[in-house]
């Protein structure tokens, strides 16, 4: 019938009227949500803090993604990112890069790693210094005899170049350059399942993807090490080891936002450091923040 309005015709001009004024609210809390970026060995923790926050904090939106320290850090320079994970501290060049756009970079440590040194539990090989392991991931020694295993070939397992354990691994053990003959993993749990497929292979991760519930992980052994030939080799699965900061590879976990956070990151943040937080990221097979960097932070104003 000529010069009526067809009912669909009504309902779909409704629909494009609407539409937009739906999505809008979607639009902004997209906008709200907390970026949070960088460190693959930090990611799982992360997760789990946020997550358990999130329960108290309904309202409150988070996204946790990892990529590796340098991506994190990245990101914070190029503004993509509100809070940074990374195991690594920011270098001189990175920050300056950051104050160039106008980023301040402020750090908080939020929990300890002792980095653990991974093999096949077939291997006879339990204990090794810290030269003898750069003299293997720099490929001067290829096999286990080396440091006193059986004959076999020694498969090297690492990270890529991104990573902010790659970097710290690096420059405290190696001090030079990794073998050609490394195998660049994308992350933590990668290392681990190909060390538990590979009987002669070594690996390096966060202590809290080689240990569950205070125990090592089915599938991997985690060797003691000894900073040198005369020092005691010591294990990161005993919280003693860390709490004195007596074991070679401890090391504090960062996070970063530009200039000092407010809101629901600063709340974010401080959960993590809370009593609460803390007891998470002993769950989670880390290490709660030591009394030297809990000054350090209280010094930074969190």
């Amino acid at each position: 019938m000529e010069g009526k309005i067809k009912p669909y015709w009504l309902l779909s001009a409704l629909i494009l009227f609407l539409f937009p004024l739906l999505l809008s609210p979607l639009i902004l809390s997209a906008q709200d949500i907390i970026q949070v970026k960088g460190s693959d060995t930090e990611v799982n923790l992360v997760q789990k803090l946020a997550e358990v926050y999130l329960e108290q904090r309904p309202d409150v939106l988070i996204a946790v993604t990892g990529g590796g320290s340098g991506t994190g850090i990245a990101a914070l320079i190029n503004g993509k990112a509100d809070l940074v994970n990374s195991s690594r501290a920011m270098k001189d060049e990175e920050i300056q890069a950051a104050k160039a756009r106008g980023i301040r970079p402020t750090a908080v440590i939020f929990a300890l790693d002792g980095l653990s040194i991974i093999v096949h539990p077939k291997n006879s090989v339990n204990s090794m210094t810290l030269a003898q392991l750069g003299q293997i991931y720099r490929g001067e020694i290829k096999n286990w005899a080396g440091p006193g295993g059986s004959h076999m070939a020694i498969s090297l397992y690492g990270r890529q170049p991104n990573s902010g354990t790659y970097v710290y691994f690096r420059d405290v053990v190696l001090k030079g350059d990794y073998s050609a003959a490394m195998k660049e993993m994308n992350g933590n749990a990668q290392i681990v399942e190909a060390v538990r497929r590979d009987q002669g292979s070594i690996g390096y991760v966060g202590i809290g993807y080689a240990v569950q519930g205070g125990k090592v992980i089915g599938g991997i052994k985690v060797l003691k090490l000894a900073r040198e030939n005369t020092a005691p080799a010591l294990n990161p699965v005993d919280p003693k080891n860390i709490a004195t900061g007596q074991y070679p590879l401890l090391r504090p976990l960062y996070q970063y936002t530009n200039g000092f956070p407010k809101g629901n990151i600063l709340n974010l943040i401080r959960f993590e450091l809370s009593p609460e937080g803390q007891k998470l990221v002993q769950e989670m097979g880390f290490y709660p923040v030591s009394l030297d960097y809990q000054k350090a932070n209280k010094a930074a104003g969190f």
